[in-house]
């Protein structure tokens, strides 16, 4: 190719690029720690596919913390869709700041238990088993979202052990659960497996047992105040899709079947 055509070649290219870019649409994404590491995972794809530019921001589903994905809406943080626990999505529904029909439920976490990187595993394989570990250990970590509250609440009570545990577990604010738990600050730690596995220099030692298991639901909805409605809802359908499934189960997580789509 002559020097002169090269660089026209070159020109069109340039603009051909710019254009693409010029046409790309930014979605504003907030998600919650549950979906994150697939979602993290599915970024370049997603945009690949659809041509569309993620923008997101992180925070817990709920609280009070600065990233709080509430406290980030109500001071008026922008917002295409919103990717967190089902049920406070559809707190956010009711107060006016999720379009109603636009929420998706997409996949269901359950909670895991976690040690520091070769310590002694203990014996979770029952409801006794793990109220004897709990009793055991000297200090205990839980995360500030759905699956702490849930632990703090509820867990420790069926075990009968609420009391025992108020000088020694403790809810951790806007920080993974596992980093605590891998610098030797709590000997136990609990969280969404999704949000475990992600983490270094800890050993996951597995679910909580099933009766008493408290699964999640992940959901994702447009933004009353999001400027991309429509293309926030193309990354909701993606997430729902055959091409994000195995992502989303290898990061722990359970799709929902009525939102895959084959």
């Amino acid at each position: 190719m002559k020097p002169d055509l090269r660089a026209l070649a070159l020109a069109i290219a340039a603009t051909l690029l710019l254009a693409s870019a010029a046409g790309a649409t930014e979605i504003r994404v907030m998600i919650s720690g549950g979906l994150t590491p697939a979602f993290n995972a599915l970024i370049p794809e997603y945009e690949r596919q659809s041509g569309n530019k993620l923008l997101v921001a992180y925070g817990p589903s709920m609280g009070t913390t600065v990233n709080a994905i509430p406290v980030r809406l109500e001071r008026g943080e922008p917002a295409d869709v919103l990717i967190m626990v089902g049920y406070a999505l559809g707190d956010l529904i009711k107060n006016g700041k999720v379009v109603a029909d636009s929420r998706v439920d997409l996949v269901k976490s359950p909670i895991g238990v976690a040690v520091k990187a070769g310590a002694t595993r203990p014996d979770i394989s029952s409801a006794d088993a793990l109220k004897r570990a709990l009793l055991a250990a000297k200090t205990i970590a839980y995360s500030d979202s759905a699956s702490g509250v849930y632990i703090a609440t509820e867990m420790f009570k069926k075990l009968g052990i609420e009391e025992e545990m108020k000088a020694k577990a403790r809810m951790i604010p806007a920080t993974p659960v596992g980093e605590i738990v891998a610098k030797g600050e709590a000997e136990i730690g609990f969280q969404q497996i999704s949000e475990l596995k992600p983490v270094a220099g800890i050993d996951i030692v597995g679910p909580v047992p099933d009766d008493l298991q408290k699964i999640t639901v992940y959901s994702a909805g447009i933004a009353i105040v999001s400027k991309e409605p429509v293309a926030g809802k193309t990354l909701i359908k993606f997430l729902g899709s055959a091409a994000a499934h195995d992502t989303i189960v290898n990061s722990g997580l359970d799709p929902i079947p009525a939102t895959v789509t084959h």
